[in-house]
């Protein structure tokens, strides 16, 4: 799964990034939990940044459901083989299938956090990209829900997951976050993509890519949102000659300016 996740860049950084309009307010988010708005891009207007509740509710239900994670494969893969590819169940599921064909959204991220499957949170970890490259996006749907008492509509969204890649495993966890690759943004967010094309990007990400160091369990109160909760209590899962924990945490945001390599 992926119920926390980091974004420490600027609304204009995301904006740039995207190529979209941004007229919103939002600050650096060190620790976005279920409940919390944050921005996405959606289908219905891909070109610009909007504010949304992390936590998915179709407009159908009866109450609010918070569900923080759209599972690719639906009701298959049940024992969470990181080797499954067959079906793409998420097509079929009551809750999702009218959303993964018409109201799907980029969700922008820096980093995400993910515990270990048995320990989960007590045993955090950040996951980040290598090479410095942020944002970048999850694979999301979205909605809107309506409160019928109050007449206060809550646009809101789900992170789509898959199988683990072997980063993932390291940890180890058995599902992460689709990340998409950049060339099939407007592709996520195209109505007209036809279904398979869809489910065919519901992939692990690139190992090679990413890495992830240990947090301080604090993290796991949602209410610890800072900088420093960032900084690594550990070495990254995948040593890397030309990158310390230092010049990973300066990529993750620690700073505006590019980081610089330390050898």
């Amino acid at each position: 799964m992926c119920g926390r996740y980091v974004i420490v860049s600027s609304v204009k950084t995301i904006a740039e990034k995207f190529q979209v309009q941004a007229n919103i307010d939002f600050t650096s988010n060190f620790n976005i939990a279920a409940g919390q708005r944050a921005p996405i891009i959606t289908s219905e207007n891909p070109e610009e940044l909007s504010l949304s509740h992390f936590g998915f509710t179709p407009f159908w239900a009866k109450k609010r459901t918070y569900v923080i994670n759209a599972r690719a494969e639906g009701d298959h893969n049940k024992e969470n083989d990181p080797n499954y590819t067959a079906s793409k169940g998420i097509i079929k599921k009551p809750f999702f299938r009218a959303a993964i064909r018409s109201k799907r959204c980029l969700i922008p991220a820096d980093a995400f956090i993910e515990g270990t499957t048995k320990e989960k949170l007590d045993k955090p970890y950040l996951v980040y990209m290598e090479n410095g490259e942020r944002p970048f996006a999850f694979a999301g749907i979205y909605d809107e829900w309506i409160d019928k008492e109050s007449g206060e509509v809550y646009p809101n969204f789900a992170i789509i997951t898959c199988r683990p890649n072997p980063l993932l495993q390291k940890i180890p966890h058995h599902r992460m976050p689709v990340i998409l690759d950049e060339r099939n943004y407007r592709e996520w967010l195209n109505k007209e993509t036809a279904l398979s094309e869809v489910t065919s990007l519901l992939e692990p990400y690139d190992h090679r890519k990413m890495n992830a160091y240990p947090l301080d369990p604090e993290i796991k109160r949602v209410k610890t949102n800072s900088r420093e909760a960032l900084k690594a209590i550990g070495q990254p899962l995948v040593e890397k000659q030309t990158f310390s924990i230092e010049n990973s945490l300066e990529l993750l945001g620690m700073g505006e300016s590019k980081a610089r390599s330390r050898k």
